[in-house]
C-alpha cells in the first residue's frame, strides 16, 4: 500500500525524525551525493600505498581506510534508522559530508603534520552526530538511549584518537588502531553500557532494500577507484603493445571483481536479509565483510598504479604483495560474504587464495604485467567455477544465518 507523505505540521512530520516502518526506504539523492566524497578518499588511499611500499605504509593505509569506511557505515545506518527526507537529517548528512571531505583532504599527510585534522574531524563527526540526535529524539526514550549508548562508545574511542594526533610514527599507528578497535568492537557488541545494557534487538532492525543497496553502491565506488587508476595511469612512455596489454589486464580484472561480487550473493543480499530470522545479524556482519572486499579492491587499484607505470622488468616482492594481495583480500572477503548470504562457502574462494599464493614465487622473476596477468587468470578461474556451479540449475535461495 502506498502511503502519502505526511503534510507539514502533521504529527509524523513534526515528531521525532525516526523512520516510518511502513514508508519506502529507497536510497535518496542526498545519500548518493554524500558518497562522492568517498571516491576521492579511496583514490588518495590507494595512491598513497604505492609511494613507499612497506608494512608501515600498509598499516597506515588500512587505518585510514577503516576510519573512512566507519564514517560511511554509521552514516548509512543513520539514514536507515532515521528519515532522510526530514530537514534535520538532511542537515546532519550534509554536516557529515563536510567532515568526511575535510578528513579526506588530510589523508595524504594524516601520519605527518595533519594528524590532528584527520583524527579531530573523525571524532567531531561521531560525537557531533550523537549530540545532534539525542535531543532530536527526546520524545522517544528508547531511541534516545540507543543514541546515548553509541555516543558513549565514541566518546571513549575519542581519547586514543586525539592522543594519537599528538604523537608520531608507530605510537600514532598504535593509538589509532586501539581507537578503531573500540569503534568496531562496540558496534559488534551492540554498544553495551553499564546501567543501559546493549541496544535492544527491536532497535537493530534494518531494511533489506535500503541497506543492501547502499553496500552495493559503495562497492561500485571502490571499483570506481580502480577505473580511475586505469584511466589516469595509462602511460605513453612504453611501447603501444605494453601499454594496451597492461591496460587490458587491469580492465578485465576490474570487470571480474564486479562479476564475482554480484554473482548470486550480491544479487540476493536484499532477499537474504528479509529471509533471515534475525535481520540484525546482517547489520553486525555486513560492515566487516564489505570492508575486507573493499580493502581488496583498493589494494588492487594500487597494484594497477604500479603495473601501468612500469609493466616491464622484474617484479619486486613488495609490488607482488600488492598486485596479488588485492585479489586475495577480495576473495577472502567474498567468502565471508557468501557465508553471510548462503551459510556456506564455495571451494573456489579459498581455492583462489591458495592459487594466488602458489603462483607468487614464480612471478618474482617475471615483469609486473605478468604478475597482474596471473591474478587475472585466478579470478577467471573463480568466475568460471561460479558459472559452472549455477548454470542450468534452479536459482539458489539464501539460507538464514545460524
Amino acid at each position: 500500500m502506498h502511503l502519502a507523505a505526511p503534510e507539514p505540521g502533521s504529527p509524523r512530520a513534526s515528531g521525532p525524525p525516526v523512520r516510518d516502518p511502513e514508508a519506502p526506504r529507497r536510497v535518496t539523492l542526498l545519500e548518493l551525493f554524500f558518497d562522492l566524497v568517498y571516491v576521492v578518499a579511496l583514490a588518495l588511499i590507494s595512491r598513497g600505498m604505492v609511494e613507499q611500499l612497506d608494512w608501515h605504509r600498509a598499516a597506515e593505509a588500512l587505518i585510514m581506510l577503516a576510519a573512512v569506511w566507519w564514517t560511511w557505515t554509521i552514516t548509512t545506518l543513520v539514514t536507515d534508522l532515521y528519515n532522510p527526507e526530514r530537514t534535520e537529517i538532511k542537515l546532519l548528512i550534509s554536516a557529515v559530508m563536510f567532515g568526511a571531505l575535510l578528513m579526506t583532504t588530510a589523508i595524504p599527510e594524516a601520519f605527518n603534520d595533519r594528524g590532528l585534522v584527520f583524527a579531530g574531524t573523525y571524532v567531531a563527526i561521531h560525537l557531533g552526530r550523537g549530540l545532534f540526535l539525542m535531543p532530536a529524539v527526546r520524545r522517544e526514550p528508547q531511541t534516545q538511549r540507543r543514541a546515548a549508548r553509541i555516543f558513549i562508545w565514541f566518546a571513549v574511542s575519542a581519547i586514543p584518537w586525539l592522543i594519537g594526533a599528538f604523537v608520531s610514527g608507530d605510537a600514532r599507528i598504535a593509538c589509532w588502531a586501539i581507537a578503531l578497535a573500540i569503534d568496531y568492537v562496540g558496534f559488534r557488541l551492540a554498544y553495551p553500557v553499564p546501567g543501559l545494557g546493549v541496544v535492544p534487538e527491536k532497535q537493530r532492525n534494518v531494511t533489506a532494500e535500503h541497506l543492501s543497496e547502499r553496500y552495493q553502491q559503495f562497492f561500485i565506488i571502490a571499483l570506481g577507484d580502480a577505473i580511475l587508476t586505469i584511466g589516469t595511469m595509462f602511460s605513453l612512455e612504453h611501447n603501444e603493445a605494453e601499454n594496451i596489454g597492461a591496460f587490458a589486464v587491469a580492465f578485465l580484472t576490474t570487470l571480474l571483481l564486479w562479476r564475482i561480487y554480484v554473482h548470486k550473493s550480491g544479487e540476493l543480499l536484499p532477499t537474504a536479509i528479509q529471509a533471515a530470522r534475525s535481520p540484525s545479524k546482517f547489520l553486525f556482519s555486513a560492515p566487516y565483510t564489505h570492508l575486507l572486499m573493499i580493502a581488496g579492491v583498493v589494494t588492487t587499484a594500487a597494484g594497477f598504479h604500479l603495473v601501468l607505470h612500469e609493466p616491464t622488468g622484474r617484479t619486486p616482492p613488495a609490488w607482488l604483495a600488492v598486485i596479488l594481495g588485492g585479489p586475495a583480500l577480495f576473495l577472502a572477503g567474498r567468502a565471508s560474504f557468501e557465508y553471510e548470504v548462503f551459510s556456506r562457502v564455495s571451494w573456489s574462494r579459498p581455492g583462489g587464495v591458495l592459487a594466488l599464493l602458489t603462483i607468487a614465487p614464480g612471478l618474482l622473476y617475471l615483469p609486473p604485467v605478468f604478475a597482474s596477468l596471473g591474478g587475472l587468470l585466478v579470478l577467471i578461474g573463480v568466475a568460471y567455477a561460479d558459472f559452472r556451479r549455477s548454470h542450468g540449475k534452479p536459482p539458489e535461495k539464501p539460507s538464514p544465518p545460524h
